[in-house]
């Protein structure tokens, strides 16, 4: 059995609390039984957008310390959207792992070795970056048509709002103290990779019931 780990993305709290984790994760495993892969280690990037370069994502940051230091060097992920939406930082990922002799695996038509095709095949390499030029249209188009909604939505009503940010919704008091201690403890000199340590081994959940996750964390902190 080769080892892998495994690559998981999803840019928003709607989806963070569906069945987004559940549903790669199951895609990620069948690949990994049907081509003979042992998934070592998965790593989850919660609330990252799909146009956000490679370098400013903490989990595929760690994911990448953690190939290049023991060896392991095949990564398993969903589909190229889970990589990133947009060609060009799709591009410019595939290259790095290109250049650093790490295999990259989607689940699409029944598993793809992508950056073996990208080394070998230059019309599969065309393909690849048709895929990824559909997904950034798709991605645009879906852009544009929720900005258009939101501008229709406020012309009518007067007011388009979206979630209220963790700590700061009327309707859930509870998270003021949680947010409260979240700074506090970052002002005593803790990571994020730290606080979510210390609120998940006390049972402190998130606003959706799950555990933390030091992107989370960083991103609430970030807002505040």
């Amino acid at each position: 059995m080769t080892v892998a780990v495994s690559y998981m993305r999803c840019s928003g709290d709607g989806q963070i609390s569906g069945d987004t984790w559940e549903r790669q994760t199951e895609k990620i495993q069948s690949l990994a039984s049907r081509h003979g892969f042992t998934i070592e280690h998965e790593w989850r990037e919660e609330g990252i957008s799909g146009k956000i370069e490679c370098e400013n994502r903490p989990a595929f940051q760690e994911m990448l310390a953690h190939l290049l230091s023991n060896g392991c060097r095949t990564i398993i992920v969903e589909d190229l959207s889970r990589l990133a939406r947009r060609y060009a930082v799709q591009e410019q990922i595939l290259l790095y792992l290109c250049a650093k002799g790490i295999t990259l695996w989607t689940c699409a038509n029944g598993g793809q070795n992508i950056t073996e095709e990208m080394n070998q095949d230059p019309t599969k390499r065309l393909l690849i970056g048709i895929v990824g030029l559909v997904s950034q249209w798709e991605r645009e188009q879906l852009v544009e048509k929720l900005k258009i909604a939101r501008q229709h939505m406020k012309k009518n009503t007067g007011r388009c709002e979206g979630r209220k940010p963790f700590g700061d919704d009327p309707n859930r008091p509870e998270e003021k103290p949680i947010l409260a201690r979240m700074i506090r403890l970052k002002s005593e000199g803790l990571n994020p990779e730290q606080i979510s340590v210390i609120l998940n081994n006390d049972g402190v959940l998130t606003r959706y019931g799950k555990s933390w996750y030091p992107a989370t964390v960083a991103k609430i902190l970030k807002r505040n």
